[in-house]
This record gives structure tokens, C-alpha cells and sequence, in this order.
């Protein structure tokens, strides 16, 4: 078991450097703790964006399937525009009535 340092212990050894020397101490320290702040809070926010760009890809496939499914489809152009031309004759003849 390694021994423990108290926050009293480690300031009484602080106040012995000289100012420039506590002045580099702090520094370190700083840098030690943006670094891991840092490396805490992309670990946090990379859960949910990965979560958001698995949804968009899922999205993307999803629709990509539907996209799939349309140009498969059995389609007789011809008789679409048959159709299409019947009901545009009926609505002629409906507002002309």
C-alpha cells in the first residue's frame, strides 16, 4: 500500500520552493487537470454524438432501402399514362358539367 499524502502535507512542501519554482508547480498541475478534464468531458460527449450518427446512419439506410424498393417495383409507364390521362379527361368532363 503506498502511503498517502495529505492536501497539508503536500502545501508545507509547496511553501518551502522558491515563488518561480511554485509558479511551474501550478502550472503542471493546471496542465494535468485540463488534460483530464479534457479527456473526461470528449468521453462524455462522444457517447452521444455516436448515439446521433448510428441514428443518422440507420436513417440514411433506411431510406436508401425505401429508395431500393421503388426503382425494383414492376412499373408499366405506358399504362400510367393511360391512367393518368383518363382522370384528367374526367375532370374536364366533371367541371365542364
Amino acid at each position: 500500500m503506498a502511503n498517502q499524502v495529505t492536501l497539508e502535507q503536500v502545501e508545507q512542501l509547496a511553501q518551502q520552493l522558491p515563488p518561480p519554482e511554485r509558479l511551474k508547480l501550478v502550472a503542471r498541475i493546471c496542465e494535468q487537470l485540463s488534460v483530464t478534464s479534457l479527456a473526461q468531458v470528449a468521453e462524455s460527449e462522444a457517447e452521444p454524438l455516436q448515439q446521433a450518427r448510428l441514428r443518422l446512419a440507420e436513417e440514411l439506410l433506411a431510406e436508401c432501402e425505401d429508395i431500393e424498393d421503388d426503382s425494383q417495383g414492376t412499373s408499366d409507364a405506358a399504362e400510367t399514362i393511360r391512367r393518368m390521362r383518363e382522370e384528367r379527361i374526367r375532370q374536364i368532363c366533371q367541371s365542364d358539367a
